[in-house]
């Protein structure tokens, strides 16, 4: 059954790993990106500053893209405040549209003296390149599939050590600024950066190949200039620049742990035109300017927000290889994910088909261990472990464990049902049995009936109620002669079938001794002992109460074999215990039982009982006792009413609880 448990915990475990292997990253990115959402990055203290051409900004210049002028004039604006860098999250591959040739084109009613003082005035796309010459400027690219310029006629401005990642992406073509700006920047950056599968940025791209040449991102490019760094170099998973060591993924993204950017690092293009920030804004700063204003904007959904503003992502990125705000997944974080699964899985297997609670405790504690170092990690470290999927192995295991479990604990419920099926029809035949041996063994008894009419002068009766279907207490009333008779109650150790036997044996012999006329109750007594050791082979013994009564005196002689003593009522009902001396009960040793005298007056009655009145129970344990059988048979006259009284209650004490032994009680009432 075990076998079939542990199968059924590995058959759950070898789903468990198909689906993860299958789902891989897919799986992994909700958790994540909850943990973001819980404990966000703090950017409190970046040193980037964002400048965004918001609708605020397209009201008071014009409609994007605006004139090359105007940007000359922002770019003036934060250069003069001395910042590290300044980077354009945007490109301008086209010319300036108001240049002056453009322009003298637009209005051919200018006379040619006015035209011609209109074209030579200086193009604005060389004097905007001027202005980018002067300032630590870092211009966009975009990396095309096909079309586009020649990557090999494009500036690299950093050298790039080292082998790239294995996964490199190589595009065919960019898109790049004009010339007069392309040449006049001190840097260039990529600006592709697409998103997951599922839409969400969660990666921003540190290296690109273009035509076979790896060249920085936009983020990279900025973090290289800021830092003064003269190249970069490059590993299989992480990238070097001005001393900071990024880890990045085969595709060379580096994993962006998110936070919320502060509104009081984020500057409208119009403020700083209109001169409006503190002086000290942009000194030792890096800006990054970036779009906006509604129909132009970069929108993009990332773990904390559906919709956020790419340049605030690129910003964000420069602060991350700065001050260190990634997310690392190392090689080994999935081996260490699956060999903690397979331990966990390898606990529930064996602890639980033994169905020991108490140790169930040890996979689940590795469960909780797993969850939490897994949150550890990521908010301590940044390090991105799954706990997922060990969890996920785990808990297939246990699934598969606990149907295991339930199907055999099924079959086992159908066995025992046949078994169960089987004992009742068994217990039927036997219960059939016992009942008839129940009825031959009361049939051994003297009918009360009988009793009653045995002499009239005695009010006599008796009954005997087994605990189980048969058992070993006995009674009996022998006549002797015209005025005497024997009377006994006896109470065979033991319950059920060998009681039973040994009560049936014991009263034939008792009856047979005292029939025979034996000189006295004493001789009668040593004679009975001797005979039923005699064919007693399985030690058992009998405690007996023997009688014989004088009908016409009332003169009584007692003899007790370990017996319960004798109750006596007087008419006036006084009831007393009549102590005997006796001794052991029979088959124990041989013994001389002493002959006991009383009399019995007219009216006085004599209450024997066995061990099953006085030492019955209730629910609770507690013991029936001579007190309530006096209470019993207080105000009691007829023997057939004491005997009824009795047995009445001592039911209602045990109040349905099953019998604790066999209840026999006779009243003999002298009558004289």
């Amino acid at each position: 059954m075990t076998r079939r448990i542990w199968l059924a915990g590995i058959l759950g475990l070898a789903v468990a790993a198909l689906l993860s292997a299958l789902s891989g990253e897919a799986m992994r990115r909700p958790l994540f990106d909850l943990w973001q959402r819980i404990a966000p990055r703090d950017l409190s203290g970046t040193p980037v500053h964002v400048v965004l051409v918001d609708s605020d900004s397209i009201a008071a210049v014009g409609p994007w893209p605006w004139p090359r002028y105007h940007m000359a004039r922002l770019t003036e604006e934060i250069a003069a405040r001395g910042p590290r860098a300044i980077g354009f999250d945007m490109l301008f591959p086209e010319p300036d549209r108001v240049r002056p040739d453009i322009f003298a084109a637009l209005y051919p009613e200018l006379s040619p003296a006015a035209a011609a003082e209109v074209h030579a005035l200086p193009p604005m796309d060389r004097l905007y390149g001027q202005v980018i010459g002067k300032a630590p400027v870092v211009l966009g690219r975009a990396g095309v599939a096909a079309g586009g310029d020649d990557p090999a006629r494009l500036v690299v401005d950093a050298e790039v050590k080292g082998p790239p990642p294995p996964a490199l992406p190589d595009l065919g073509g960019a898109v790049a600024n004009i010339p007069e700006l392309e040449q006049a920047a001190l840097g260039h950056g990529l600006l592709n950066g697409q998103p997951d599968s599922d839409g969400l940025v969660r990666r921003v791209p540190l290296l690109m190949k273009l035509g076979g040449r790896p060249m920085p991102g936009l983020s990279l490019e900025l973090a290289r200039i800021a830092s003064g760094a003269e190249s970069v170099t490059s590993a299989a998973d992480a990238v070097t620049v001005g001393g900071h060591r990024v880890p990045v993924d085969a595709e060379g993204r580096m994993r962006l742990r998110f936070g919320n950017f502060p509104a009081g690092e984020i500057s409208s293009a119009a403020d700083v035109l209109r001169r409006k920030f503190p002086a000290d804004a942009f000194a030792g700063k890096i800006v990054l300017l970036g779009l906006a204003a509604e129909g132009t904007a970069d929108i993009v959904a990332t773990p904390l927000a559906a919709e956020g503003y790419g340049t605030l992502v690129q910003a964000q990125a420069v602060d991350a290889i700065l001050r260190g705000g990634w997310l690392d997944r190392p090689a080994w974080a999935a081996p260490v994910e699956w060999g903690a699964g397979l331990l966990l899985s390898a606990l529930v297997l064996s602890v639980g088909p033994a169905r020991r609670r108490r140790w169930l405790l040890v996979p689940a504690g590795l469960a909780a261990a797993i969850a939490a170092g897994g949150w550890l990690a990521f908010d301590l470290a940044s390090l991105l472990f799954d706990p997922l999927r060990p969890l996920l192995l785990g808990g297939a295991t246990a699934l598969g464990v606990a149907g295991g479990m339930f199907v055999e604990a099924r079959r086992e419920r159908e066995r025992l049902r046949e078994t169960l099926l089987h004992e009742r029809i068994a217990a039927a035949a036997t219960e059939g049995e016992l009942q008839a041996a129940r009825s031959i063994q009361l049939g051994m008894l003297p009918p009360r009936g009988d009793l009653a009419s045995i002499d009239p002068r005695i009010d006599i009766d008796a009954l005997l109620e087994p605990a189980r279907s048969i058992g070993g207490d006995l009674y009996d009333v022998i006549r002797l002669d015209a005025d005497h008779i024997a009377f006994l109650v006896g109470d065979v150790t033991g319950k059920g079938v060998p009681a039973a036997l040994f009560m049936a044996l014991s009263k034939a012999l008792a009856k047979s001794v005292v029939l025979r006329g034996v000189p006295s109750l004493a001789d009668a007594a040593s004679v009975l002992n001797a005979e039923l050791m005699r064919d007693n082979s399985e030690s058992m013994n009998v405690t007996m109460l023997i009688g014989i009564l004088d009908l016409a005196s009332g003169g009584v002689t007692l003899m007790s074999a370990g017996h319960e003593d004798p109750l006596h009522i007087r008419p006036d009902g006084a009831i007393a215990i009549h102590k005997l001396d006796g001794g052991p009960p029979f088959c124990i040793l041989d013994f001389p039982y002493p002959d006991e005298p009383m009399t019995l007056a007219p009216g006085e009655t004599l209450v024997l009982i066995s061990d099953g009145v006085s030492e019955a129970q209730d629910g609770a344990g507690a013991l029936f006792g001579h007190d309530r059988l006096l209470a019993a048979l207080r105000g009691r006259t007829g023997a057939s009413d004491m005997v009824e009284a009795m047995r009445d209650a001592v039911r209602a004490f045990e109040n349905g609880t099953d019998p604790t032994d066999d209840l026999t009680v006779m009243a003999i009432r002298y009558l004289g």
